[in-house]
């Protein structure tokens, strides 16, 4: 689902990512892992076009992708949950869902109940500010936001960040439910070990943003992994 070749980076004259070759394949939770510092934010925005990236190719679905804004990334069938959730405080929750709407055709301007069988609480606090939610429950509106989008590929940056532990565990569950339908691929960017490794099928550690190790949990052992990304 997703493929990028010698992708770089940079922040003005600074050099953020070198080269960056990895995948991510429907069905599988790819974790991008790492100390601080190292690049995994912005590995993502430069997939997302958030940030563009200086050079290499990323590939959606077979379709090779130019240096886009995040609107047309958004329309190619990503979506992205960033740090920091990027929720509209003023808006309502039903609102802030429905800014997801403009990258769907018209016949798909509504919220679907499978939104709030995952996430219930956003259909109590349907009426209520964004600005007005829990952390965990806007992290929680974010990636229902994001789902409405119907991507193909959905980005999440570091979603148990200052998260309570229940609602930890539920977006764990959110997280398995969408690989086992197996239509999407989901980039997950965590620094929480156990909960990526508990969810992760492929994992890359980047250090000093370029890719220091590569594989699946098959291959990788949890020692050696968390041996690399603990230094």
């Amino acid at each position: 689902m997703l493929r990028t070749s010698g992708l770089t980076l940079h922040y003005g004259g600074s050099q953020i990512l070198y080269g960056i070759d990895m995948q991510a394949r429907a069905g599988e939770v790819t974790c991008i892992m790492g100390t601080n510092g190292v690049g995994k934010t912005s590995l993502l925005k430069a997939i997302s076009g958030t940030h563009i990236r200086s050079g290499g190719d990323v590939v959606l679905d077979g379709v090779e992708m130019g240096r886009v804004p995040p609107q047309a990334m958004a329309r190619a069938g990503l979506g992205y949950v960033p740090q920091g959730r990027m929720i509209f405080p003023l808006l309502s929750v039903r609102e802030n869902m429905e800014t997801a709407f403009a990258c769907l055709p018209k016949s798909e301007h509504f919220i679907p109940d499978e939104i709030y069988e995952l996430f219930p609480i956003l259909k109590e606090f349907l009426n209520r500010r964004g600005g007005d939610l829990s952390g965990g429950q806007q992290q929680q509106l974010a990636i229902a936001r994001a789902m409405l989008m119907k991507p193909k590929l959905l980005l999440l940056d570091e979603p148990t960040e200052g998260i309570q532990p229940n609602i930890i565990q539920q977006i764990g569950r959110v997280i398995s439910y969408l690989r086992e339908k197996g239509d999407m691929a989901i980039v997950l960017v965590e620094q929480y070990f156990d909960f990526a490794h508990d969810l992760g099928d492929r994992f890359y550690v980047l250090k000093r943003g370029a890719v220091a190790m590569e594989g699946t949990k098959a291959t990788l052992t949890r020692e050696a992994l968390r041996e690399v990304v603990s230094v």
